[in-house]
């Protein structure tokens, strides 16, 4: 049974990466060991990202489906190459995005991928604590 932050740790943090690093490197025509310095990653890791050979593709593509998920990433990805690093405000960005992902149920749909077998009652304890996190956003 994996945790929602195993989840992210496992397949979510390294998709939104490989769009980022794919955006710093193509769109914004930064350095592969720039974009690794400031991600915290290596610089094996963002060419791997950049060209495809790592990173879950299909996630990747599903993630940029979503229009308010594009439009995060490409906030922080702007951010970051506005000021060649990664500050409290792109931090806060990325909280942002990873609270969207999990109150819009997208993890629940990655979390069904890595675990076929996922009892549903877990899933409707999940999803009761994502309302209940939801009604104190609001």
């Amino acid at each position: 049974m994996l945790l929602p932050s195993e989840i992210e740790s496992r397949s979510l943090i390294p998709a939104v990466r490989v769009i980022i690093a794919r955006k710093l490197c193509q769109e914004y025509n930064m350095k592969e060991d720039l974009v690794a310095k400031i991600l915290g990653i290596t610089q094996a890791s963002i060419s791997n990202y950049v060209r495809g050979t790592r990173g879950d593709n299909q996630l990747v593509n599903k993630l940029m489906d979503i229009t308010e998920v594009r439009r995060m990433i490409e906030d922080i990805t702007e951010e970051i190459a506005k000021n060649n690093s990664f500050r409290a405000s792109t931090m806060a960005k990325y909280i942002s995005l990873f609270n969207y992902i999990r109150q819009s149920y997208i993890i629940c749909d990655v979390h069904r991928v890595l675990e076929k077998d996922i009892n549903d009652d877990v899933c409707k304890a999940c999803a009761s604590t994502l309302n209940n996190e939801n009604k104190y956003m609001s």
